[in-house]
């Protein structure tokens, strides 16, 4: 047997809501954390592969969306449907302060404090999603529906399509 999985607060959560997932490893590049290179080195296609992305709007503060790899957040439609007028991507800098995660391994559930979190609706299509696990190298297989419950999540229009 393999080395055993160093389990992250996020996964512990997931045991602890009795939610069924698998810690799936890979080998990142901290020059390239994209979610198209997870997909790649997970051998899984893209649009199974979802990012988490924090957000600040101009009431509620942040907020929380997670959006396929192959999609970009919509920011007009993420303020849309967090109660916002206008909403911003959080600056880089303020990403570990705010949720204790670093780029390339934030995740929507075990945050420093519960902000409003959004799936994209076409993450509800898939029986099982990829998102990280907390840190990067890790990724979290997992039904999006348990997430959802999970990080308390409502699932709302906030891509575009993807050009074709």
């Amino acid at each position: 047997m393999g080395t055993k999985q160093q389990k992250t607060n996020a996964a512990r959560i997931l045991d602890r809501l009795g939610i069924r997932y698998e810690l799936v490893p890979y080998s990142f590049d901290p020059d390239d954390l994209a979610a198209e290179h997870v997909a790649e080195e997970l051998g899984e296609p893209i649009e199974q592969v979802f990012k988490t992305l924090v957000l600040r709007g101009d009431k509620t503060g942040l907020f929380v969306c997670v959006v396929a790899g192959d999609r970009e957040v919509d920011l007009k439609l993420a303020a849309k449907a967090s109660g916002n007028k206008k909403a911003e991507m959080l600056p880089l800098k303020e990403l570990l302060p705010s949720t204790g995660y670093i780029r390339g391994g934030c995740t929507s559930i075990g945050m420093k404090k519960h902000y409003p979190t959004y799936f994209s609706e076409e993450m509800a299509t898939f029986d099982t999603v990829y998102v990280s696990a907390g840190q990067r190298g890790l990724q979290l297989k997992v039904s999006p529906l348990d997430l959802a419950k999970a990080a308390d999540a409502t699932f709302a229009p906030i891509t575009q399509k993807p050009e074709p």
